[in-house]
């Protein structure tokens, strides 16, 4: 590649890092997608020898990509080594697993149910801990996001929410979302540093954890010599889910984080059943339904409003 084409090819991505807008819309595109990637391979790969083997192959991509970087920020990474694993601990490989054990004894629906509540729990989090406030559109705006997808877990009759019994398994999905919540905040705290030095060192402390989880909750070495005589379908699964929902989603949700702030970037989370709805009509030939645009109607609206509410509420304080 010639120097002029890897110059035009850095403006593109610095261009595309600047831009919160396109970054919280490319992340639950691809979380979505991990949502379709799953379903694809069940039975043929435990959920924690893939949350290992992402973790693993993530790390593995970025870091050639992240190499002067890291070199440029060595003092930053050696000072800061622990703190910087632990996002990735938590953020990547915490959430995955324990909403990996929820799932194993609750239903979807629950579960979708209680991960919808995620973005309150960031803006209610957000206000205990640092006194940021959300304007009450934002909060009606992320209520109605909310609303659209339970309507989507619950196929469009919300009335199935009182019939749901909730056990130990919402408990780890719950505290899955309580995981996540405190990785977003803690981004207002990472050391200042090129976001790609960042994205390798939490990339590998979550590869690390990933891969001791698999240790503690499953036989290692079976799953292990599974995967090895696994089929070509498994394999590029991995390579997507280590890409995409990994590495691409979590690279822009960061980069978001960082331009607009948690609580404009918390409803975002809400698209990944639009997303996820979508590829499976497209991917997996699953039916659409009334409600699914009904729902998709209702998330968007919800979005919109949170993010205008967000944005008057900056007019109005000369941010």
């Amino acid at each position: 590649m010639t120097k002029p084409q890897e110059h035009e090819n850095s403006g593109i991505i610095a261009g595309i890092l600047n831009q919160p807008y396109l970054l919280l819309i490319l992340a639950p595109l691809f979380w979505g997608g991990n949502l379709i990637a799953a379903k694809l391979v069940v039975g043929e790969i435990d959920p924690y020898m893939l949350l290992a083997a992402r973790c693993v192959l993530a790390t593995l991509v970025i870091i050639p990509f992240a190499w002067k970087a890291l070199q440029k920020d060595w003092a930053v990474v050696k000072a800061n080594w622990l703190a910087l694993m632990a996002f990735g601990a938590v953020g990547y490989a915490l959430f995955n697993g324990l909403l990996y054990i929820g799932v194993q004894t609750t239903s979807g629906v629950n579960a979708a149910i209680v991960q919808a509540s995620l973005p309150m729990l960031i803006l209610a989090c957000n206000f205990i801990f640092f006194r940021v406030k959300a304007r009450w559109l934002q909060i009606v705006g992320v209520l109605l996001a909310i609303f659209g997808v339970l309507l989507t877990a619950t196929h469009g009759d919300a009335s199935r929410i009182l019939s749901l019994d909730f056990n130990l398994g919402d408990l780890f999905v719950i505290l899955a979302c309580f995981a996540y919540t405190g990785y977003t905040l803690a981004l207002r705290f990472r050391p200042k540093m090129d976001l790609m030095s960042f994205m390798a060192v939490s990339f590998s402390g979550a590869a690390i954890t990933a891969v001791i989880m698999l240790f503690l909750f499953r036989d290692a070495g079976a799953e292990i010599a599974r995967l090895g005589s696994a089929p070509l379908s498994v394999w590029l699964v991995i390579a997507y889910v280590a890409i995409f929902p990994s590495m691409f989603s979590q690279v822009a949700y960061a980069r978001g984080v960082e331009l607009v702030g948690a609580n404009r970037a918390a409803p975002s989370h809400n698209l990944i059943p639009v997303f996820g709805t979508l590829g499976s009509v497209i991917i997996l030939g699953e039916a659409l339904q009334l409600y699914h645009f009904t729902a998709a109607a209702l998330i968007i609206a919800g979005i919109v409003l949170a993010e205008w509410a967000a944005r008057r509420k900056l007019a109005a304080t000369g941010a």
